[in-house]
């Protein structure tokens, strides 16, 4: 039985014959040209690859490069453009009636602006406005209104009547012909010769009369219009005119609303009432405000701007 075993062993272990091992040797080669064919596509679509993604890798370069030179050419832009909205606003005067200000954007550019010039011998304007929104539309509209009082080129304006060069404001500015922007101003008239302030207001918040009395106190009134809508809003508006005589030692703040409209210490929104204590009481200088107003690092949220007028 053994020998049967070894006998069947051995017959199963012999090679194959001649035809069998050509065949397979064929197939074989088959397979490796198959290999070697795969391997060639494989490398021919890894070299596209390769080039494709440098092309892509070039070409996202340029794009960023293109990017960064077109946001330095917009920034430096912006900084001309805030220069030259700083470039328009008055000096300050040191002669009667005295000026101190100050003007802090919010952002590179923003919406309030003010002037101050002498409509002939005996008469002054003051004004402050806050155009909607911040940015280069809202800065442009800012410098032309600017612009147009200090020229005294508004049609039908008696620019000795507040409520006149309003009413004209509104009539050259309309929303619907400035991006759909308009603004609120406090604008004021003081004669010389009598004392007499007149002032109206489009939307704006009051100024702030102070008035030192006998008893070393100081006495504070809001000057407002009432019933005075934003300029541009709504066509033929009227507004009203007020009327204070101003005495010597008086103080006039004319601010937006940004200079009060921030979180105080308790995380409340402040007041205009509690920024007028504030200068009755303590120092009404335009930077002592300013500080009061802000804690130290924080941003406005709005522009900042505040006109000391001291008769």
């Amino acid at each position: 039985m053994m020998n049967e075993v070894s006998t069947s062993t051995d017959h199963a272990a012999m090679p194959e014959g001649p035809d069998d091992l050509r065949l397979a040797l064929s197939e074989a080669r088959a397979e490796i040209a198959r290999l070697n064919g795969e391997y060639d596509d494989l490398k021919l679509l890894y070299e596209a690859l390769m080039e494709h993604g440098e092309a892509v890798e070039d070409q996202l370069a340029e794009s960023n490069l293109a990017l960064q030179n077109t946001q330095a050419r917009l920034e430096a832009e912006l900084v001309d453009a805030a220069r030259y909205v700083m470039s328009i606003l008055p000096a300050q005067r040191t002669e009667h009636p005295r000026t101190e200000w100050l003007l802090v954007p919010s952002t590179e550019l923003g919406g309030d602006s003010f002037g101050y010039h002498a409509i002939d011998d005996d008469h002054m304007a003051f004004y402050l406005l806050d155009v909607c929104g911040h940015g280069v539309g809202a800065a442009l509209l800012s410098v032309a209104v600017v612009n147009v009082l200090r020229a005294s080129a508004l049609p039908n304006a008696r620019f000795q009547d507040p409520a006149s060069v309003l009413a004209a404001l509104n009539d050259a500015f309309p929303m619907e012909k400035q991006n759909n922007k308009f603004f609120t101003i406090w604008y004021g008239v003081y004669q010389r010769s009598s004392g007499m302030l007149r002032y109206a207001t489009g939307g704006h918040p009051p100024a702030i009369h102070l008035r030192r009395q006998d008893d070393g106190s100081t006495a504070i009134r809001e000057l407002i219009t009432m019933g005075g809508m934003a300029v541009g809003a709504f066509p033929g508006m009227d507004y009203e005119c007020g009327s204070i005589v101003i005495e010597p030692g008086d103080r006039l703040l004319i601010l937006s609303d940004g200079t009060f409209e921030v979180d105080g210490p308790d995380g409340e929104m402040l007041s205009l009432a509690e920024l007028a204590a504030f200068a009755a009481t303590s120092d009404d200088s335009p930077q002592a405000i300013l500080d009061w107003a802000r804690a130290p690092g924080s941003i406005l949220p709005d522009d900042f701007s505040l006109l000391r007028v001291s008769f």
